[in-house]
């Protein structure tokens, strides 16, 4: 067992590094060497990059692909994908070709509402509270104007501030309620330093507010921080097309429209069924997420919470096919912004803000959305035809032949055996095994 170590973070990342190889590899160089492999030669931008977190040592990277051909509202787009997953890009950039000739994707931003709370403990009188927060409710806004000036400028900062009444659902418990318009910002920073403001007025103000002395009674604030659950936040992306422009292989188009709408149907049924739906969805989503330096935890945090807002987990897509026509469509909540944060500072970023025609905050709600939606359109298409293993193991290859060290030539050969043959990891290391015999 290691001694805990002191002042760690003020040493240097040579010293942090000598300090765990000691301490866990018994000094083994080779750990250092596999860190320092994956520091950046460009000194200025490895400095960058130390930066941006704590207690840094290394780079961890995630390869970064491509899907071109995605049609959206008239506009031809290619989409910058990171993520370790074999076969997400090829499911993206597939269902992007495939609806290229039947009109594309549709999107619309439907609202664009941010939020977050102030929480409070009372336990007094609730008229006194709501009569407080009556006299406070002018003095509340007034004490951000410093704050939200450049935000308002732009056209956005606050919009309104509620009094909620949780007492029915937790003892004492009331909240503020905080909505906001943060444009082209994902607006965390400029809405918690809001909340905060709103905080400490409101409780300065109740220390020497009648009712709350008069009953020796004050509210007490918990905690003021933003919500990553934003369904006033939503984009909507569609496709739809004719049933027969729908027929796949020895499947008829509205057969296969039929199988599409009951694989959801299936996933809006049951939350086993409909978390692997939505994980699906998340692979395409949170790709373009990490692409454009948002914050995919937040993302998936608050999509989750709204395949939940019905009170059972369920699809996140939805899909109908009315007078022969099929239509699939994805509702979802997104924070996303394209100022502040990464966007400016990792150049890998920038280069896929250019890529995406340098969208603002609400184009880029819509290209994510689509993201997530082909994604489960390739899933699913998938899914109710040839099975998810066919196209998944075979992207799947290579990694299982990089695992075992195996050479160009027998990469090449695996790739041809294995055109005909069902893949599995025991079956590709059988076949690697037989040829260097």
């Amino acid at each position: 067992m290691t001694n805990p170590v002191s002042g760690f973070s003020k040493l240097s990342k040579s010293q942090k590094i000598t300090w765990l190889t000691q301490a866990y590899f018994n000094g083994n160089e080779t750990a250092t060497e596999v860190l320092q492999t994956y520091w950046n030669s460009n000194t200025a931008l490895q400095k960058l990059h130390d930066d941006f977190i704590e207690n840094t040592i290394s780079n961890y990277y995630l390869p970064m692909g491509v899907a071109p051909n995605f049609l959206i509202n008239n506009t031809l787009y290619t989409i910058p994908m990171v993520i370790e997953e074999s076969s997400v890009v090829a499911a993206a950039s597939n269902a992007a070709k495939f609806w290229l000739e039947k009109g594309g994707f549709t999107t619309q931003v439907i609202s664009t509402i941010k939020n977050g709370q102030v929480h409070l403990n009372y336990f007094g009188n609730v008229t006194d509270m709501t009569g407080f927060f009556a006299f406070i409710k002018p003095k509340l806004v007034a004490s951000i104007i410093a704050v939200e000036k450049n935000m308002k400028k732009r056209g956005g900062g606050l919009v309104d501030i509620k009094l909620i009444d949780t007492t029915q659902t937790l003892e004492g418990f009331f909240q503020l309620h905080c909505t906001f318009e943060t444009l082209d910002a994902m607006g965390a920073n400029f809405i918690n330093t809001c909340l905060e403001t709103f905080a400490q007025t409101f409780e300065r103000e109740a220390k020497t507010y009648h009712l709350f002395k008069s009953a020796n009674t004050f509210p007490e604030v918990v905690m003021s921080i933003l919500s990553n659950y934003v369904p006033e936040c939503l984009v909507r992306a569609s496709v739809s097309c004719h049933v027969d422009q729908l027929a796949q292989k020895d499947v008829s188009g509205r057969v296969f429209a039929e199988k599409l709408v009951r694989a959801i149907a299936i996933a809006k049924a049951t939350p086993r069924r409909a978390v692997t739906h939505n994980k699906g969805i998340m692979n395409g989503i949170d790709a373009v997420i990490l692409a454009t330096g948002n914050d995919f935890r937040a993302v998936e945090a608050g999509i989750h919470a709204y395949a939940s807002k019905d009170g059972q987990y369920s699809s996140l897509t939805h899909a109908e096919i009315e007078d022969n026509v099929f239509k699939m469509w994805i509702e979802l909540p997104l924070a996303l912004g394209t100022v502040g944060g990464l966007t400016s500072l990792h150049p890998l970023v920038r280069f896929s803000f250019d890529l995406l025609q340098n969208p603002n905050a609400k184009k880029l709600m819509q290209l994510v959305a689509v993201a997530g939606l082909a994604q489960n359109f390739a899933a699913l298409r998938s899914l109710v035809t040839t099975g998810i293993q066919k196209g998944h193991m075979k992207m799947h290859l290579m990694n299982i032949l990089n695992g075992v060290q195996a050479t160009d030539t027998e990469k090449q050969a695996a790739v041809v055996h294995f055109t005909t043959q069902q893949i599995s990891h025991s079956a590709v290391i059988d076949f690697v095994e037989q040829l260097r015999a």
